[in-house]
């Protein structure tokens, strides 16, 4: 077996970023040649990260990179937050940001699969899983272009809750206001009409079956009406210009008012917004943390 020198397991660490007993065991296995241990460690990284990628990750990230024209958020998953803290995790998710929205690919495959800088972002993603030896994962994306007027953005301490605002018309400080709102309101439409159908079809059928309990006897024109303003207040609470501004008062507006007569007053229109939330729709895994710890001391409950 060659003699691995520490110079080189130092020079190959610093080439690929691997652990110092990982550089180590590379360069016995490739007999000390720096090109085969690098690859060595590549397809090991990968090996382990295709391991990894039934765990998990609904932790994480967000990240955003504007140009001026357009904004993309992208969202990186991990299985704890410890490590969505890590300065490597955090470079990751903003090169994800910054290549969304040069490249403006179709979907996470595509954006995942682009060579951006010698590398794609799923290798860099793998090196970094076998290197911190947690599943992660690019979740999604968005990338949300100017439309005429003011193009905000607001990232919620922590990095958790994001929001693109573009407005069509309007002033800057209004869309911070929209931007800030969404956040902490989490509407999930713009009106009644970005709605889908079939979503209203649905909320029908179970305002229907539920009035018909309380409303046994009732004319039916009476039922109908009250079908209807349920349904009225669904799709309110659900859309931005039919929730209620928290910042009514700067504006001289009632407390109940909703978005859209803001908007109205003010001359103003939104084209679109985007928000995202980490984890939101990710069914975490439930564990008794007691129980790890004695299950790795040995220790039967």
């Amino acid at each position: 077996m060659a003699q691995i020198s520490a110079a080189l397991v130092k020079e190959l660490r610093e080439r690929t970023g691997a652990g110092i007993g990982d550089c180590k065991k590379a360069l016995e296995a490739t007999e000390g040649n720096l090109d085969a241990a690098a690859e060595k460690l590549r397809m090991d990284g990968a090996a382990k990260a295709d391991k990894k990628a039934g765990r998990t990750a609904a932790e994480g990230i967000l990240a955003i990179a504007e140009d001026g024209s357009a904004v993309a958020i992208v969202e990186l998953n991990s299985e704890t937050d410890f490590v969505a803290k890590a300065g490597e995790f955090r470079d990751l998710a903003k090169r994800a940001a910054e290549v969304a929205l040069k490249h403006r690919p179709a979907s996470v495959e595509a954006l995942v699969a682009i060579e951006d800088g010698g590398e794609s972002l799923d290798t860099q993603r793998r090196t970094l899983i076998a290197r911190i030896g947690e599943n992660m994962a690019i979740r999604r994306f968005e990338v949300v272009e100017k439309s005429g007027g003011p193009l905000v953005t607001y990232m919620h301490p922590g990095d958790k809750t994001g929001v693109i605002v573009a407005m069509e018309s309007g002033d800057e400080a209004l869309a911070r206001d929209l931007a800030m709102h969404i956040a902490a309101m989490s509407p999930i439409y713009l009106d009644v009409a970005s709605i889908p159908a079939e979503m209203i079809e649905a909320e029908r059928r179970v305002i229907e079956a539920q009035v018909a309990e309380q409303a046994e006897g009732k004319p039916a024109e009476i039922v109908a009406k009250m079908v209807d303003g349920k349904l009225r207040k669904f799709a309110a609470e659900i859309t931005l210009l039919g929730q209620p501004f928290v910042r009514n008062d700067a504006y001289g507006m009632k407390s109940d008012d909703a978005i859209a007569k803001v908007l109205e007053k003010t001359g103003s229109k939104v084209a679109r917004f985007v928000r995202f939330s980490v984890g939101e729709g990710i069914e975490k895994q439930k564990t008794d943390f007691a129980a790890e710890v004695m299950a790795q001391a040995g220790i039967k409950a």
